[in-house]
């Protein structure tokens, strides 16, 4: 919660701060190569997201996506719940691209398309989340893996394996490649966790 509540309350104030000097900058060409590429792929996406004409509108999958989440990759989690909402996941993206109904046009204020994007980013970054609980053989801070926990049932770390940053970097539908940093702990060492 304090996540949703920093993401709400706090980045809009601190992000517009941090950007307020770039006022001043020039205007930016839009003739690069990146530019152009990522441009053509933008209009790529959203030609292909209007030609489907599907039957089930995005909501249904957003909250399809929702449910996948909350059932198997909340708070408390186990492998085998992990691996089935991979699967689910999956399953659902390979639907929504089938068979997802965007009402509308392309050229126009069209929030279900804006919508629609969002909810095909939700769908990756379901995946990688998933995926990223389930290589993280521990239960460190509010993320408790049911697999690794103490005889009293409190949260079993594990800093030798897992003191590091990770930033997994996309390469395309399901394939993610996992970067590590690893932490080194000079005067403040990571503990077990208890509530007691």
């Amino acid at each position: 919660m304090q996540g949703l509540a920093d993401g709400y309350f706090v980045i809009p104030y601190t992000l517009g701060n941090y950007l307020a000097d770039d006022i001043h900058t020039k205007a930016i060409p839009t003739d690069h190569a990146a530019f152009v590429e990522a441009e053509n792929k933008v209009k790529e996406t959203l030609n292909k997201l209007m030609n489907i004409k599907g039957k089930h509108s995005v909501d249904h999958f957003h909250k399809a996506l929702g449910k996948i989440m909350w059932d198997k990759c909340g708070m408390a989690r186990n492998a085998k719940g992990l691996e089935e909402a991979i699967k689910e996941i999956q399953a659902l993206r390979e639907e929504f691209w089938k068979d997802v109904r965007i009402p509308g046009e392309q050229n126009e204020l069209n929030p279900e398309l804006e919508k629609a994007g969002r909810v095909a980013d939700f769908l990756e970054l379901g995946e990688l989340m998933c995926r990223d609980a389930l290589q993280r053989n521990e239960s460190c801070g509010g993320h408790f893996r049911e697999e690794y926990q103490d005889a009293e049932g409190e949260a079993k770390r594990d800093d030798e394996n897992f003191a590091f940053v990770a930033a997994w970097e996309y390469k395309g539908p399901s394939n993610f490649e996992l970067h590590k940093e690893k932490l080194q702990f000079e005067i403040v060492h990571p503990t077990q966790r208890s509530y007691k």
